[in-house]
């Protein structure tokens, strides 16, 4: 047995095979490219269990249909090698009983698995690292928080990756509001481990929920030279600054971050297909010109419109079908959130049919008849299950606002404007929702301009 720097124990005799996995542990903490570590890993030991475990939840995080089959294919194939070796060290079983249940749908259960050996090993970074991402892509930040709080006292400085847990912790902080803390927590993770840009995002979380426009501004081009050498979250970075910008009202300084730093490449990763899609809604919805950002995300999202393997991913390629006017892809991609929503339980299953196919209809009805306003109260009842941030959620609470305030409720439009006040500060948005309510407006744009409500 051997053991890397972060905690993990492995049964192999290759030191090179543990110290190229090593380094992919600590690229995974940075959000850095860890693939070629992976190999290398693989290259020197071609049964070394935890990579093998790694890149299955690599494929797992991908979140789209094909990636969800090589998941699998790496879940049967960790568990053969760790058959091979004797079942392996605890580490190595709970990864590969975690990525079984994860492969399979079951998020929430793959991260109770490593919060279980978590118990027991409370200094093993990438199960900590890994149950995280599971519950925040679960929607889950009470046990977010929860993990956190319970390990952080058994790590020290002096402990390789106390930055990134620290940075975890922040995270968590701040979608649990408590954000003086979270900052706190953010800015000495940034201190400990400067390529810890899950901490300087966590930060950069808080500026945006507290509306502290410039000092979120000045802290993410402060920290550019850390979070630009990042992988694709580098994107998702960018994407909060251009939501600062948009709150300032630079409305061609947003377009400019769009195109330099939140859509600087084309790809087809969900996670960077939320990022430009709901930054172009939000512009479009406060009446700004997009041009034809919108044509490249539509000839991905039509692609996708039948993929349902993360439905806060398709979700977000329903604003782009919706946005272009694609009513045949839109309906094709409801009908297979439907689909879905009856398929075999799991827990994508599940939130299709709580959340996904309402949320969908609210979205494709933004141009159509209103969606009434019980059932806009409800399902914002219900958005966090979709996972991610609050932020990245947003997107989705201010479409239910503007769809409450054209069935023109102003009850209703009260009770979600209280949800929002509660998330986050006042900002331009809602200032523009009260303003239009308080004068006994009943706002009624469409998807593609709501320049009445900037008037």
């Amino acid at each position: 047995m051997m053991l890397d720097r972060f905690g993990g124990a492995h049964t192999t005799a290759s030191q090179l095979a543990v110290r190229s996995f090593e380094r992919a542990v600590g690229a995974v903490g940075a959000h850095r490219p860890a693939g070629e570590f992976l190999q290398n890993a693989l290259r020197f030991d071609d049964g070394l269990i935890s990579a093998h475990a790694l890149l299955g939840f690599a494929n797992v995080i991908l979140g789209r249909s094909e990636t969800s089959i090589l998941a699998s294919n790496l879940s049967a194939t960790a568990t053969r090698v760790l058959r091979e070796r004797g079942d392996g060290t605890a580490s190595e079983a709970a990864l590969v009983r975690a990525l079984s249940y994860a492969a399979g749908g079951h998020l929430k259960a793959a991260a109770e698995v490593l919060e279980a050996h978590l118990m027991d090993f409370p200094t093993h970074l990438l199960a900590l690292k890994l149950a995280h991402s599971l519950r925040f892509m679960s929607g889950q930040p009470a046990e977010m928080l929860a993990l956190t709080r319970r390990l952080l006292p058994h790590w020290t400085a002096a402990d390789a990756g106390y930055g990134f847990v620290l940075g975890c912790h922040a995270f968590g902080l701040e979608e649990m509001g408590y954000f003086t803390e979270a900052e706190a927590y953010g800015r000495d993770a940034y201190r400990h481990e400067r390529s810890d840009a899950w901490g300087l995002h966590a930060v950069s979380h808080v500026m945006e929920m507290s509306n502290r426009t410039d000092d979120g501004i000045a802290w993410l081009e402060a920290s550019r030279s850390d979070w630009s050498s990042c992988n694709n979250f580098a994107f998702h970075i960018g994407w909060h600054l251009a939501l600062f910008h948009l709150e300032r009202g630079d409305d061609a300084t947003v377009l400019s971050v769009y195109d330099r730093d939140v859509r600087a490449a084309p790809t087809d990763d969900f996670r960077d297909m939320a990022n430009a899609a709901s930054l172009l809604w939000r512009l479009e919805q406060e009446g700004i010109d997009v041009g034809e950002r919108w044509s490249e995300l539509h000839d991905i999202a039509s692609k996708r419109r039948q993929d349902t393997t993360y439905v806060f991913g398709s979700l977000h390629y329903l604003l782009v079908l919706v946005a272009r006017g694609d009513k045949t892809g839109a309906a094709e991609l409801l009908a297979a959130l439907n689909e879905r929503a009856k398929a075999t339980a799991d827990d994508q299953s599940d939130i299709a049919a709580r959340i996904g196919l309402p949320l969908a209809a609210v979205i494709t009805g933004a141009n159509g008849p209103p969606v009434s306003a019980g059932a806009i109260a409800e399902t914002a009842a219900l958005l966090q299950g979709i996972g991610g941030s609050h932020a990245q959620r947003d997107v989705f609470l201010r479409t239910l606002l503007l769809s409450a305030s054209r069935s023109g409720n102003v009850e209703a439009v009260a009770a979600l404007s209280r949800v929002r006040h509660y998330l986050r500060s006042s900002d331009r948005f809602i200032r523009m929702i009260d303003r239009h309510c308080g004068q006994g407006a009943t706002v009624r744009p469409s998807v593609r301009s709501t320049k009445e409500l900037a008037s």
